[in-house]
């Protein structure tokens, strides 16, 4: 009987099988489909040589993570590329608002409202590497800076927009924490989206938002090499459908959807507990573009040719018009944009002088509705002339994002709804909710549904760390509480 079994070869199952085998347990990893990393993996997916993310591409939280930093990447093949700038915010005068690495040179480009992007966010910067396991760690846990965290969430429960509009005055300081705020795919009033932009933020200017060197792939593939190392194994192309699809083990840890969970263990979990993975709330989906460019995108704003990210939206009160708008189940005619460059910084992205573009916008879950002119006639009101330089485009509706990966139900990317009670209490309303709470087996969901953010760290609980440390993790029978830590 192997000691553990994983289900899913994403960022996190991957994380907990390494977790798992370093603490001397024999781990298999199981994936569905053909090539392993979940929504860290790299394509052709428009023309040859063309490489791109299908899913995650920039990694704000990736370079402070501290579970990467346990190991040594650059050995396992992961080399990180920082762009000129982590992100710029265009607007429509040609202007672009740019976030920096340093807070002192973000704030300079603010005018008037330097001196309160210093006071908003120069502190949370600053104490980022004391911050981080606290402010993305679980929900339920004795925060390690108690007043430090105290005077992140009093700030971090707010909305963005009230955030934004209570700390600064200008157009362009507001447009930028608006942009930082919508990758919550919640309405800008929504309790919580400020955590968002101050997490977001504060990681650009303490770690940056780096890419990664040949794709999000490299890091699936890093991580694997890892697992390896420690004697786990992987076994791709093998879709599970139930428990019998499965060998026996001490444990079994699912890197998938609570309803996918509740589907494969059916009546080995308790009733009470299979019902509330069936509730569990989907956020919206994602409509996404990728482009082929005989040329870089033609910016009028001078600032975003040198932006690994993008975000165009225009003014705070366009945003949040258009993230309330899917919130209410319509599709707003200027969606707000997430857009990255990676072949800007990354030669192997794309066959020499061509580009690649990798853009999304948000969508009502499960939406049937084409987005592609809104999409690129957003590109083309920032930069003029877009459309003269696309070689070819590959079109992913919600669907099409499903059916690359189980984990995106409906082309939900979050995992779940990040509405404030969604957010704190996933996968279910419990101090350890993330366990099977009386399975035959233990069984223990990890992912993108079990928190508040996309977590890449994982460590064992305590009782299970001390389990391990008598080389008999699973044998005791110790509950195995994994508690992500990163982005």
């Amino acid at each position: 009987m192997a000691d553990a079994v994983v289900v899913g070869s994403g960022p996190n199952g991957l994380a907990a099988a390494i977790e798992l085998a370093r603490g001397g347990c024999h781990v298999t990893v199981f994936e569905a489909e053909d090539t392993i990393g979940g929504g860290a993996r790299t394509m052709e997916l428009t023309l040859p040589g063309f490489m791109h993310d299908i899913c995650s591409a920039f990694h704000p939280l990736g370079a402070s993570s501290p579970f990467f930093r346990t190991i040594d990447l650059a050995r396992r093949g992961l080399a990180w590329i920082e762009p000129s700038l982590p992100l710029a915010h265009p607007l429509d005068d040609g202007t672009a608002v740019a976030l920096h690495r340093s807070v002192e040179q973000t704030a300079d480009g603010l005018g008037a409202d330097a001196a309160a992007y210093r006071r908003l966010m120069g502190p949370i910067a600053a104490d980022w590497d004391a911050l981080v396991d606290d402010v993305l760690g679980p929900v339920v846990h004795v925060p390690r800076h108690p007043l430090r965290l105290a005077r992140f969430g009093a700030l971090a429960v707010l909305p963005a927009r009230f955030l934004a509009e209570r700390a600064f005055r200008s157009a362009p300081a507001r447009a930028l924490f608006a942009g930082l705020g919508a990758h919550a795919i919640l309405p800008l009033e929504a309790p919580l989206t400020g955590a968002f932009a101050l997490t977001l933020g504060a990681s650009a200017h303490a770690a940056g938002w780096p890419i990664a060197r040949g794709g999000s792939g490299r890091i699936a593939d890093a991580l694997a090499a890892e697992l390896r190392l420690l004697g786990g194994s992987i076994v791709a192309g093998r879709r599970i459908r139930g428990m019998a699809d499965l060998p026996a083990a001490h444990a079994y840890v699912f890197d998938v959807m609570p309803a996918s969970l509740e589907r494969i263990a059916g009546a080995r979990l308790p009733a009470a507990y299979r019902r509330r993975m069936r509730g569990h709330r989907l956020g919206p989906g994602v409509f996404k573009i990728d482009h082929a460019l005989s040329a870089p995108v033609p910016w009028r704003a001078a600032e975003c040719a040198l932006a690994g990210t993008v975000h165009l939206g225009g003014t705070l009160e366009e945003i949040a018009s258009a993230e309330a708008a899917v919130a209410r189940g319509e599709h707003p005619e200027r969606p707000f944009l997430l857009v990255g460059q990676q072949s800007l910084f990354d030669p192997t992205r794309a066959p020499a002088g061509r580009h690649t573009l990798w853009t999304y916008c948000h969508v009502p879950n499960g939406s049937t509705v084409d987005m592609t002119e809104r999409i690129e006639a957003q590109i083309e009101r920032f930069a003029p002339g877009f459309r003269d330089v696309v070689l070819a485009r590959r079109v992913s509706t919600p669907r099409d994002i499903e059916e690359r990966n189980a984990n995106h139900p409906g082309g939900d990317i979050a995992g779940g709804s990040n509405a404030a009670l969604d957010l704190i209490f996933r996968p279910v309303a419990r101090l350890d909710p993330y366990a099977d709470a009386g399975a035959r087996h233990h069984a223990v969901l990890v992912g993108d549904a079990t928190g508040r953010r996309r977590p890449r760290d994982v460590r064992l609980s305590r009782s299970a760390e001390r389990a391990a440390e008598d080389g008999s993790l699973l044998e005791r029978g110790q509950p195995l509480m994994l508690n992500f830590l990163g982005n």
